[in-house]
């Protein structure tokens, strides 16, 4: 297996700048002809806030947790600030890291992550538990006013698998483990977790977790969250741990508190998972639909009729229309109908057998097999689309993506009102695409992808617009994130969604676990 070669997240890009390209000409082309181009300075290594911790505190921790694993020069905390949503890029871009930690620590045991919250809660310390940076919701961006300075809690150095157990198939992983390096560490086990989100080359295990994250073949292994069976955590409280049994009848599982809850209630330090013996062949495959709808309902009878394949997507005609379009159809609406991509994960046996009933039951319904050549270049290309997001940012077109989930009844209900809340606030121009790429028994996931011309200002430009979208989730009686995480873009729909009783729980859990509130401060809870 090649080795995995860790990069540090662009300050102000997705990724490794390694990875990145230029826009190629063949697509500015399709650019200039839908939006026109704007080409975007970025501001380069813009000037951070002096730190504003005592440095009597920051030689402390240094003392706890070694010289090296204690960091406060600029470089260290502007890799530290925000996550890689398009808001996030755009304020970095125009120079603006206010939000930027005044140290960076770097725990590398569960008994650190405890000595750093209680050093937090004795001087009254902002922590923000910082994973890969991915984070598109403003779940890394914490109030600090009333703290006598902010810290982030990297967890980069806790990386090990620390237990395989190959007779119940679970293994126990640190938090710090990046979804490409837990997954070859595994591998030499013969194992795999299967969880592969877009974010999956620098996201990591307890930010899965934190977030109740979901990845590509979840129609398959299933979300993250329903593959933990165990967590440790460290509050400023004192330790936590769950997890004695598969299954139990012992009060509400309060795992569930800590799955999603995004370090407002504890640091994750070690995640017990289901996992699957790693596959023999993995094959995917696209098929033609003449409309969303269509697809949809395929779908639909495919989860309840228990004929799930690992990897199920259906792209609406616009998504579908700009994957395979011509020069001259950019920016129409295609006719040509949708693209949904299965994929199958497993021994060649079983897959041929799964692929054989879902093959005739889509055929039955009206779809049409187009081999398995749409299938590859999905397959090649997943974790591409961020880097084009910048390319894209960099010409002065806005791109951002949001997503949502309700039931089958409410499906095309909830895609309507979404997509035309988007266009009616960006205006004549702009491209919303959709896809679903989770589904249940019972609903869906509906994700959007966004592209629009550039204001002069884009910041309050997007914001309204993901306000309005948001507003028609909740008045279409869905939710406001499937997997994206709450953080503190969400926070002013949740009480909507969940009652001001839930809300009341919420807090009170807060009080409890974080009684003087340092952990992660105004995020998730309303």
């Amino acid at each position: 297996m090649t080795a995995y070669v860790q990069h540090e997240m662009h300050p102000t890009r997705w990724g490794n700048p390694d990875g990145a390209t230029d826009l190629p000409e063949s697509a500015r082309g399709l650019i200039e002809m839908v939006f026109g181009l704007d080409e975007r300075p970025t501001v380069v290594d813009a000037p951070l806030p002096t730190p504003g911790i005592a440095p009597e505190l920051v030689d402390v921790l240094r003392g706890m947790l070694g010289e090296g694993n204690v960091l406060t020069d600029d470089d260290a905390r502007r890799l530290r600030t925000r996550g890689k949503s398009t808001p996030d890029l755009l304020r970095a871009r125009a120079g603006d890291l206010s939000d930027a930690p005044d140290a960076v620590v770097r725990p590398e045991s569960h008994e650190q992550v405890q000595a750093v919250l209680d050093y937090a809660v004795e001087h009254h310390l902002a922590v923000v538990p910082f994973g890969g940076g991915t984070c598109v919701t403003g779940g890394l961006v914490a109030r600090r006013e009333g703290y006598a300075g902010l810290i982030s809690l990297d967890l980069v150095r806790m990386k090990r698998l620390l237990a395989v157990d190959h007779e119940s198939m679970t293994a126990t992983l640190e938090p710090g483990l990046r979804g490409p390096e837990a997954e070859a560490l595994l591998a030499e086990e013969g194992l795999t977790l299967g969880h592969y989100p877009q974010s999956f080359e620098y996201a990591t295990i307890g930010g899965f977790a934190a977030t109740r994250s979901s990845g590509q073949s979840s129609a398959g292994y299933g979300r993250f969250d329903a593959l933990v069976v165990g967590l440790r955590v460290a509050t400023p409280r004192g330790e936590v741990r769950l997890g004695t049994s598969p299954a139990n009848a012992a009060g509400p599982d309060l795992r569930q508190l800590f799955l999603g809850s995004e370090g407002a209630y504890g640091v994750l330090t070690a995640v017990t998972v289901r996992v699957r013996r790693l596959p023999a062949e993995k094959v995917y495959e696209g098929w033609h639909w003449p409309s969303f709808d269509a697809g949809a309902d395929a779908m639909r009878t495919l989860a309840q009729s228990g004929l799930l394949p690992t990897v199920l997507r259906l792209s609406d005609e616009a998504e579908t229309g700009l994957n395979l379009a011509r020069p001259d159809e950019i920016g129409a609406e295609s006719t040509g109908g949708c693209m949904m991509i299965t994929g199958y994960e497993g021994e060649p046996a079983a897959n041929a057998a799964k692929r054989a009933a879902v093959t005739g039951l889509l055929e039955s319904l009206g779809g049409t097999c187009l081999g398995e050549e749409p299938g590859r270049s999905w397959a090649h290309g997943r974790f591409h689309a961020p880097y084009l997001r910048d390319s894209l940012l960099d010409v002065g077109v806005l791109v951002e993506t949001l997503e949502t989930a309700t039931f089958w009844s409410n499906r095309d209900r909830l895609y309507r009102s979404v997509k035309q809340a988007l266009e009616t606030s960006l205006g004549e121009g702009t491209i919303v695409l959709c896809h679903i790429s989770h589904v249940y028994e019972t609903g869906c996931s509906l994700y959007y992808t966004v592209a629009t011309k550039e204001s002069a200002d884009p910041l309050p430009q997007w914001l309204t617009a993901k306000a309005a979208a948001s507003e028609a989730m909740m008045d279409a009686g869905a939710t406001i994130t499937h997997h994206h995480a709450v953080g503190t873009d969400h926070k002013p729909w949740l009480t909507r969604e969940i009652g001001e009783l839930g809300g009341s729980v919420l807090r009170a859990v807060k009080a409890d676990l974080d009684p003087t509130g340092i952990l992660n401060p105004g995020v998730l809870i309303p």
